[in-house]
């Protein structure tokens, strides 16, 4: 017997890393790196390691679809990252797209990762 797959909206997510203490957002710089400004870190892409992606569709508004990613920092941070699909983005021009193609993944558990 199949179990369900238990589906999660961006907000659920957002609530779980808030509650383990773990919703540190890391945004863009102008200099093209990324920044915590909860963890007072700023990021090069080797800092990093994609350990979780979610992706999120809207029913019937493309505006609703995003992508979160979960990272994890050398120092074993968790963090995340937040975008829209395609001209939805928040992040204009490449850099953003550039930044994430370079940061190395290693797909985790959702149970390791909020334990």
């Amino acid at each position: 017997m199949e179990h369900p797959i238990a589906m999660n909206t961006l907000s659920q997510i957002l609530e779980k890393l808030r509650l383990k203490g773990k919703d540190n957002e890391l945004k863009m710089t102008d200099h093209g790196k990324m920044q915590s400004k909860s963890l007072d870190k700023i990021y090069k892409p080797e800092d990093l390691t994609i350990v979780k992606t979610y992706r999120f569709e809207g029913d019937s508004d493309p505006g609703d679809n995003s992508v979160l990613y979960l990272v994890e920092d050398s120092d074993k941070n968790i963090g995340y990252m937040l975008d829209a699909y395609g001209i939805y983005s928040d992040n204009i021009g490449s850099g953003f797209d550039d930044f994430l193609k370079k940061i190395p993944t290693e797909n985790r558990d959702e149970q390791e990762l909020f334990c």
